[in-house]
């Protein structure tokens, strides 16, 4: 059994598409773009997932109308997984920034947890939120997603991070 090639150019499509997330200078922005179009050309029209990589180029550019298309292009050819996952992320994240703020809170909302996009799902919502008038409700959000990752103190946060939507939810807590 031969140990594998490091030196070796990546062979599958998948790989391609690492190597390219890896190595990409998103400075050189029509390069960047050049780059993932001959990649998605190797596939059908109708590939959500190079449909999905397409919009992330597009979305790491700047040009978020063009991500925006290939988004709903993804979702409409049948995403699935952990891109399907990264999709409502990164398109409820364009949503926002092209001003459709509600469309952004209600995706970001309905997008169930993965591990492919940990906490990404409070941080881009607490920004929709913001975006759409609600910063308590933002703060929250962003509060409850960090409560889990204390060593103390989870319940006083906890009451807090409600207590900021949740009226007759104040008052003094343990700090334990």
């Amino acid at each position: 059994m031969s140990e594998p090639r490091h030196d070796a150019a990546p062979d599958t499509w998948e790989e391609r598409i690492q190597e390219f997330w890896c190595t990409v200078d998103l400075e050189d922005r029509q390069g960047a773009i050049d780059s993932m179009r001959r990649l998605v050309a190797e596939r059908p029209p109708d590939d959500p997932d190079a449909r999905f990589e397409m919009g992330g180029a597009y979305d790491s550019c700047g040009y978020e109308e063009q991500a925006a298309a290939e988004y709903a292009a993804a979702r409409a050819h049948g995403l699935r997984g952990p891109r399907l996952a990264q999709l409502n992320i990164q398109q409820g994240s364009t949503l926002r920034n092209i001003g459709m703020v509600d469309e952004a809170v209600t995706m970001l909302r309905a997008t169930e947890p993965d591990p492919s996009i940990g906490d990404a799902r409070a941080v881009f919502l607490a920004l929709a939120l913001r975006d759409a008038g609600e910063p308590d409700e933002a703060l929250r959000v962003a509060l409850e997603a960090l409560i889990p990752h204390l060593p103390r103190y989870r319940r006083s946060a906890t009451a807090y991070a409600r207590a900021l939507t949740d009226p007759g939810d104040e008052g003094g807590f343990p700090h334990r």
